[in-house]
């Protein structure tokens, strides 16, 4: 991998790695136009500057736009969803693996 290549992955790794910045892209993943409120409540425990911040880095990113009906992924930002989507299905059975670590509850 090039120089270039690797600092655009580590660009894009830094800006995802924000404190919720991939729970606010995966809330906005079904396409519909969230409003601010909305969007606080389907990402879950985030504050308003918190979400101002992330939304405000993730608009400069080009991955978020605004429209009057309020927040919504960009064809970039669809295109990011849509190559990390595999990441679904990788964490479902991610998950059972783990369970099946899990030591057996006591009796």
């Amino acid at each position: 991998m090039s120089g270039k290549e690797n600092a655009a992955i580590s660009q894009l790794l830094a800006l995802l790695e924000a404190r919720y910045a991939l729970r606010v892209l995966w809330a906005l993943r079904d396409g519909h136009a969230q409003t601010f409120r909305l969007l606080q409540d389907s990402v879950g425990g985030i504050t308003p500057n918190t979400l101002n911040t992330r939304i405000k880095e993730l608009r400069e990113a080009g991955l978020v736009s605004h429209g009057h009906e309020g927040y919504s992924l960009t064809l970039s930002g669809q295109d990011l969803l849509k190559r990390l989507s595999d990441l679904q299905a990788f964490a479902a059975k991610w998950q059972q693996g783990q369970a099946k670590k899990a030591p057996a509850p006591s009796p």
